[in-house]
């Protein structure tokens, strides 16, 4: 059976098709209901997707996006979905399902996502049981990329780092405080931008203040999230997104101070999806 699995953000969806025991990869635009329609959706598909796959028959689709946790968003995607695949069953649910689909499969489990945001949840097998409340990255989003790109920009900005760090963030990023703080509280999308500044902590790994920026981080999430289940004592914790890839020997640190048992680490919901929709 053709099964076509998408995972899509505002900015960027990922397809993969899987048939004959193969796999076919492309990724088009995001595709989020709150921006288009189910015509605007059903250009995307048909002018970036249809193309690559080449005409292979598809019967089943399962889309993970966001936006799809609500109802009517759902009916957009469905409408495009069904357009653009006759025949095929579709199936349209929102990306933190997806997530937690990727990392738990059909096992109970705590799901977690560090991304540009962040979110923690628990996974009973079959759906999203508890999950803690999303603030944003103005008031939340703790151990996200925007949340530690925020403490590299505040070390900065109030002349925290030592000498050696501040020539180095000088001679990457060539900026300055009103340059920042336009980009911040003026221009679209701050989060990203603030999550950008991650990269800079994997370059510098080492150095102590790099590593205090990110252990306090990630311990404000396992704190402020993970500390609030009960669940989180009984079960393997799951983590997705670059920011739990990129930094997964400190998470292995905090689940052991915390006694918690570290369950998968995955950079791309994509991957998980791939072998549950395999099986």
């Amino acid at each position: 059976m053709n099964i076509l699995i998408a995972d899509s953000g505002a900015t960027k969806c990922e397809w993969c098709l899987l048939y004959d025991g193969k796999k076919k990869k492309v990724d088009t635009q995001g595709i989020s209901p709150y921006f288009l329609d189910a015509a605007g959706i059903g250009q995307v598909i048909s002018r970036e997707l249809l193309p690559a796959l080449k005409k292979a028959p598809v019967e089943q689709v399962y889309f993970y996006g966001t936006g799809c946790a609500n109802p009517d968003n759902r009916k957009i995607v469905q409408k495009a979905l069904r357009g653009a695949f006759p025949g095929a069953s579709t199936h349209v649910t929102h990306d933190l399902m997806g997530a937690a689909i990727a990392v738990c499969g059909s096992s109970k489990g705590m799901a977690c996502n560090l991304g540009t945001g962040s979110f923690a949840c628990y996974f009973d097998g079959r759906k999203i049981a508890k999950s803690s409340p999303g603030l944003g990255y103005v008031l939340g989003d703790e151990g996200s990329g925007a949340y530690l790109g925020r403490k590299v920009l505040q070390y900065y900005l109030y002349d925290t780092f030592d000498e050696e760090l501040r020539y180095k963030f000088d001679a990457k990023y060539v900026t300055n405080r009103k340059e920042i703080l336009e980009n911040v509280y003026k221009k679209p999308l701050p989060n990203r931008y603030l999550a950008s500044f991650t990269l800079f902590l994997v370059e510098n790994r080492g150095h102590y203040m790099i590593e205090n920026i990110i252990e306090d981080g990630l311990n404000d999430f396992f704190f402020n999230h993970l500390c609030k289940y009960r669940e989180s004592w009984k079960l393997p914790i799951h983590f997705v997104g670059g920011v739990a890839y990129g930094f997964k020997d400190v998470i292995r640190e905090l689940c052991n101070t915390y006694e918690f048992e570290m369950g998968h680490v995955l950079r791309k919901p994509m991957d998980g999806l791939i072998k549950y929709h395999q099986q």
